[in-house]
């Protein structure tokens, strides 16, 4: 393997993306990424009370990171209920709601939007689209954060969706792997299980997946879920069997795979952060978040340290993932803009006629499914979609057969 030129502490600590609980970056956390012991940041709701102080954090965030190693700098900005940016940044509806009106290139402009104000704050990534096929009407966690109920639907609407981010210059992340939609638990609280077979998996679960990493999808995030017939004994974040063997060697993603938060239930429950934070990366993890706690931050980082000293093949290990992480944030840095020219773009007027356009659109699909369900001469609108497929052209199957041969010529 291709040497990483970074001192040990500074390799292992590309591996780490932290949070933290007060409304500015602390001091600590800015000495991190000074020396190169970080990788970047998830923000959320707590450290984003307006603005500008969301502007100043990643300003922040931006002038501490070493000028080689620019940062992450992610939020889970997806729409509807899961929006952490206040007004007047743009907020879409969710993603339920966008899935329904079918309409990709209108979806793909709303990402398009959304990314505009994202990258002008100074933020390169985005922990969306959710990639989920909301398949459980039970699921206490995914619900309308999904685009639909059918994977069709899913792959469609994400592969729009990332790629209205990514035209703009924000990392797309396609989440939960391999597919949270048919849980009955959520896994901030407890360890879901699925007990599909792989045949079930293949038509449901896992053809959103497929469809974003061969249109290009930067980065995915795993699932704290158990799937038994795919790894009966770890959650899928630890499994080299899901991270490894299937999404690298059988889907063949070479993105940046990020673990969810390792501080959730599902995890911290039973693994301590050391373990977890090694046993992720031993897995196939390239990134992981640790979303609140600093000292599990610092214990997960010497854990890292620790096996990396102690095993070469750990170390080659690493140095993978901090190579692919480095790709993406060296090709997409964080660039945020001038504290004026930020009043100029979120809550522009461009992004008010995006939001009225899905507005209107959203309306226009419910009555036109109210119609539909009140005459039974008419078909759903899924079976009767003529609209053209974003994926034709990324060599995806929209069928959900997965992926097909790329175009030629």
């Amino acid at each position: 393997m291709a040497t990483l030129e970074l001192p040990l502490p500074v390799l292992c600590g590309q591996l780490i993306i932290g949070g933290f609980t007060s409304t500015t970056v602390p001091e600590s956390y800015l000495q991190h990424l000074k020396n190169g012991h970080r990788g970047g940041a998830i923000l959320f709701r707590r450290n984003l009370p307006d603005i500008a102080t969301a502007h100043q954090n990643c300003q922040a965030i931006t002038n501490a990171s070493q000028p080689d190693l620019p940062p992450f700098i992610g939020v889970d900005q997806e729409g509807g209920r899961v929006s952490r940016l206040p007004a007047p940044f743009l907020k879409l509806p969710p993603m339920r709601a966008l899935g329904e009106t079918r309409d990709y290139d209108l979806i793909r402009a709303a990402a398009r939007a959304v990314a505009t104000e994202l990258a002008a704050i100074g933020f390169n990534l985005n922990f969306a689209p959710v990639l989920d096929v909301d398949s459980n009407p039970q699921n206490p966690v995914i619900g309308d954060r999904a685009f639909g109920t059918d994977p069709r639907t899913v792959m469609r609407a994400g592969v729009a969706f990332m790629q209205g981010l990514q035209d703009r210059n924000v990392l797309a992340c396609g989440k939960h792997f391999p597919g949270h939609g048919d849980t009955a638990e959520d896994s901030h609280h407890a360890l879901p299980v699925i007990e599909h077979d792989r045949t079930r998996l293949a038509k449901i679960e896992l053809p959103p997946f497929r469809a974003a990493a061969g249109a290009g999808i930067a980065s995915m995030m795993t699932a704290h879920i158990v799937v038994k017939a795919l790894d009966p004994d770890v959650p899928a974040t630890l499994s080299r069997a899901i991270c490894g063997s299937l999404l690298r060697a059988e889907i063949g993603f070479d993105g940046v795979l990020f673990s969810d938060d390792l501080e959730m239930a599902a995890v911290a429950a039973r693994y301590p952060i050391e373990t977890a934070a090694v046993e992720s990366v031993w897995a196939g993890c390239d990134a992981l978040l640790i979303c609140k706690d600093l000292d599990a931050q610092d214990r997960a980082h010497q854990a890292l340290i620790r096996r990396a000293e102690q095993d070469s093949k750990f170390r080659d290990r690493c140095i993978q993932a901090a190579q692919r992480c480095l790709r993406v944030r060296r090709l997409c840095p964080p660039h945020p803009v001038s504290a004026e020219a930020l009043l100029t773009i979120v809550g522009s007027p461009a992004s008010q006629r995006v939001a009225d356009q899905v507005a209107q659109a959203i309306t226009e699909a419910r009555a036109a499914a109210d119609e539909a369900s009140n005459s039974p001469n008419l078909a759903p609108a899924a079976a009767n979609d003529t609209r053209s497929n974003p994926l034709q052209s990324q060599g995806v199957d929209p069928t959900g057969d997965g992926l097909i041969s790329p175009k030629k010529g």
